[in-house]
């Protein structure tokens, strides 16, 4: 292992180590194992002169500014000649020798480091003027901050966020309607925030491409060299292979067949001589220098018919189009359907049904309809919501037309609703992401709570959707059937009653010993007298069944599901009236979320943090130094490890 990839590893570790132990309050390596391994890392910073983004040497200070500062690059950034044809390349190189890479879909950086340090992120901007984003640069999850060259370094890179980040962001965004539409336009607002803070947590990396200047270093007229060096400094590098005339077809065939798996969002690729001299002499044209080209794949276009058009709602009230096709290859995969987006591009592509249009994949990935061959401009904009039937309107802003659900009610807008009943803590039912329910909502499949547990009723449909198949519907109704069995408790929690959270709906359960109608005709007076409850949760859960449509909500879900049955006596309330924090990793229990459920079976109450009402905090470690075992230890409150909680308070229940 290079000394390089070892500092990556050590600093991987000492931030896993470090967010273990001051945000999760648990540690996964010793004091001294972790005093040994950050000596370790200062000793090779020391030793390479490399500093990493997200060492633990070193700390980011987060800025907010008012407006980004515009700054003149030194050297104007031009784009490339351009080429889909691939039998252009050995042609384009002749004799001389290439780098073949990856030309990234992010956006393009200029950083400048002196002595060693950065000191300067502009991005491309015009190509003339960019901003400066150089405190976002810093957050860069890789991007070295000190380097052991001292002179003044300048070099271009593409600032890109990975697919699987992208993925992750975009689904702690409840919003379906406000999630990114693809990783480079995320990219491209992460780096050019006001507040730095919001770029860190947006997991940007950068992969440089290009040396601009680097003076005393000789390279020996090698782009490779140049790439070399880069790597050296700690910079991570595009992609790259060398290349001549008698194997670039062969190597672009390779980087084509890693598109599907590439972690990198690209939309084709670069190549560039190797030889420096003899590149820059061949000068440039009055748009592009003529010692690079850029690639782009080739659409392969294939001829269908559009059969019908597919209008999909969402919990926003917005109508898409999507267009349903016959079936047809293409990048070696079956599509039949592409979405059109708005009615302003249905227009713009005078659609009909019946019409002749040519589709594609867009970078090689998203279908999307080319060319409409007919042009019939026949289709019918409905006048009605898909899902509920009521009246649609055209609206329009920034001359983009987009169809709309006026119907407040509308079941496809009742997406939080189901996400929430189906969730963990409520019915737990797998396989039923947000995505997917939007997806049942906006075909009609669910109008109401029971509705979910006759899915088969829509088996062909559902197994003939995108990211579907027969083991994932199987799945699906398994996942179904397992959930039919439940506690009035989580049936209660997952109806998303105001202010009602599983703890709340356990209090109340037991304080009515599951006697549901004796709960759901209780006055708000008599709730409100409940330890724990008070006359806010009272009044909204009391407020709530008086409402037929809820009640009759409940009932439908009643005739699907069989609830646990529980007894209350009073010798199982041996904890009420006490509270637990629990913390740390557990060894008798198989996670905290059973130890917590044990407790309130009892009639205790388990809380996040440690207060002067607290029984115990229960932390198998008791001598660590944990910011809740601090707090335990300032206010008086007892400290217990697992075994001494159940010694004290669960003999006997087991």
């Amino acid at each position: 292992m290079s000394k390089l990839d070892r500092m990556k590893e050590l600093t991987v570790l000492l931030q896993q180590a470090s967010k273990a132990y001051y945000s999760e309050d648990r540690e996964i390596m010793s004091n001294f194992e972790y005093d040994k391994l950050y000596d370790e890392l200062v000793s090779l910073e020391e030793e390479t002169g490399v500093v990493l983004a997200g060492s633990p040497t070193v700390t980011v200070g987060y800025e907010a500014v008012d407006e980004l500062p515009k700054e003149r690059h030194e050297k104007p950034m031009l784009s490339l000649g351009k080429t889909k044809n691939r039998e252009e390349l050995p042609d384009w190189l002749g004799t001389q020798k290439g780098l073949l890479s990856w030309k990234l879909d992010g956006l393009t950086i200029v950083l400048t480091y002196r002595d060693g340090e950065l000191f300067k992120a502009v991005t491309r901007g015009n190509g003339e003027v960019g901003e400066v984003v150089t405190n976002n640069a810093k957050t860069f999850v890789n991007l070295p901050h000190k380097i052991p060259y001292k002179g003044e370094l300048i070099l271009r890179g593409e600032a890109v966020i990975t697919y699987k980040d992208f993925e992750k962001i975009n689904a702690a965004i409840e919003d379906v309607e406000a999630r990114y539409k693809n990783p480079r336009n995320l990219c491209s607002g992460s780096v050019r925030q006001l507040n730095s803070q919001i770029t860190a947590q947006r997991m940007v990396r950068l992969y440089a491409f290009s040396l601009v200047k680097a003076e005393g270093v000789d390279f020996e007229n090698s782009r490779e060299k140049e790439f070399l060096f880069l790597k050296e400094q700690g910079f991570e590098v595009v992609e790259y292979c060398c290349v001549d005339a008698s194997n670039v077809a062969a190597a672009v065939e390779s980087f084509e067949q890693k598109i599907s798996g590439n972690a990198v969002p690209s939309d084709g690729l670069v190549m560039v001589l190797d030889d420096i001299a003899y590149g820059e002499s061949l000068g440039m044209t009055a748009k592009f220098p003529r010692n690079a080209i850029a690639f782009k794949w080739a659409d392969e276009q294939a001829e269908t018919v559009l059969l019908e058009m597919e209008w999909s709602a969402s919990r926003t009230g917005l109508i898409n189009p999507v267009a349903i096709f016959a079936p047809v290859e293409l990048e070696g995969t079956t599509v039949s359907r592409a979405s059109v987006h708005n009615i302003s591009i249905v227009k713009e592509l005078k659609l009909g049904i019946g019409d002749r249009i040519k589709v594609y994949k867009a970078n090689m990935i998203i279908p999307q309809i080319a060319e409409n061959l007919t042009q019939s401009a026949s289709l019918e904009i409905p006048a009605v919501c898909p899902v509920c039937g009521q009246p649609t309107t055209i609206q329009q802003e920034n001359d983009t037309e987009t169809l709309h659900c006026t119907n407040p009610d509308c079941d496809a807008k009742k997406l939080k609703a189901f996400t929430l009943f189906v969730s963990r803590d409520a019915m737990n039912i797998d396989g039923l992401s947000e995505a997917t329910l939007e997806k049942f909502l906006a075909n009609g499949f669910l109008h109401t709570y029971a509705d979910l547990f006759h899915l088969d009723r829509y088996r062909e449909q559902i197994v003939a959707m995108e990211g579907f198949g027969e083991k994932s519907y199987q799945n699906l109704i398994d996942s179904m059937d397992k959930a039919r069995n439940t506690t009035l408790a989580k049936l209660i929690y997952s109806l998303g009653i105001p202010n009602i959270g599983l703890a709340n709906a356990k209090m109340l359960c037991r304080e009515y010993k599951n006697d549901l109608d004796k709960l759901m005709h209780a006055s708000a007076e008599d709730l409100s007298a409940i330890d724990g409850i008070g006359p806010v949760i009272a009044n909204t859960f009391y407020s709530f069944f008086a409402e037929e449509k809820n009640q009759t909500a409940l009932k439908l879900v009643l005739e699907e599901v069989k609830i646990a049955e529980e007894t209350f006596s009073e010798e199982q309330q041996a904890l009420s009236g006490k509270i637990f924090v629990v913390t740390g990793s557990l060894v008798h229990f198989e996670n905290r979320n059973v130890l917590k459920e044990k407790i309130e079976q009892l009639g205790g109450k388990v809380t996040g943090s440690v207060t002067g009402k607290t029984t115990a905090l229960i932390n198998n470690d008791i001598t660590s130094n944990s910011s809740k075992n601090k707090k335990a230890k300032e206010l008086g409150v007892e400290i217990l490890t697992e075994e001494m909680f159940m010694e004290m308070y669960l003999k006997g229940e087991e």
